[in-house]
């Protein structure tokens, strides 16, 4: 099979659910392998590269937000949380926990497949996408999400931690305030749109410019966004 087809990684205890996904998600051009918990997903994951996970939240033994937030610490791969629980604080937590995007049980399995589209098109390609970016004399580790000047860790809030990531996942590349709320997963620009992106921004810039003034690595670009300029 094509390497270049991306492979979805199907982590579900429902049996039914989880083969049913898998038909469909095959029969729609995507690699597709199952795992029945966290235990199982990280045996396969330790022998395969996936491109997402599709996520159930309620699972025997550790959690699909267990195992999101212990992923988070080393993996970026996208997520996608399927739960039967909709309610906004549930949603809410399973983003802050690492989710990208989050679908309710019972779901369309048109809007399981747009989702996910969408998903795999604001995802930078890893490849191409180096471990470390230099801005000056701060360095940021794209895999681990940590920012450090001189060796000495900056620490990042969740939010300025994902908008960052948004940043260095497109070097060089123009992106608008919505482009980042919807890259964030919303994490950015909740309830207050392209201001609270203009106020994280400005945040940022004070912990990797020294004018943040005058910066020269993350650099407005007026009347569509913004870009991160790394040396």
């Amino acid at each position: 099979m094509d390497n270049e087809v991306p492979h979805i990684l199907v982590i579900d205890d429902d049996v039914r659910l989880r083969d049913l996904l898998v038909q469909f998600l095959s029969e729609n051009g995507f690699r597709v392998s199952a795992a029945s918990d966290a235990a199982d997903a990280r045996t396969r994951m330790a022998g395969l590269v996936f491109d997402l996970l599709v996520l159930d939240l309620m699972m025997p033994g550790e959690s699909g937000l267990e195992f999101a937030a212990d992923l988070r610490r080393t993996n970026a791969v996208p997520i996608l949380m399927l739960t039967a629980m909709g309610e906004a604080e549930n949603r809410i937590e399973g983003l802050e926990k690492g989710a990208d995007d989050y679908l309710t049980k019972p779901f369309e399995p048109r809007e399981l497949l747009l989702r996910i589209n969408n998903i795999l098109k604001r995802v930078p390609v890893t490849d191409d996408l180096p471990e470390e970016i230099q801005l000056g004399d701060v360095l940021y580790n794209t895999v681990r999400s940590e920012l450090s000047r001189e060796g000495e860790p900056i620490r990042l809030t969740e939010v300025e931690a994902a908008l960052l990531g948004a940043l260095a996942g497109r070097p060089g590349a123009v992106l608008s305030r919505d482009d980042l709320c919807e890259m964030t997963g919303g994490t950015v620009g909740s309830g207050g749109g392209g201001r609270a992106i203009d106020v994280q921004v400005t945040r940022l810039r004070r912990k990797i410019e020294n004018n943040p003034k005058l910066p020269i690595y993350l650099l407005t670009v007026r009347g569509k966004g913004y870009v991160l300029r790394p040396d």
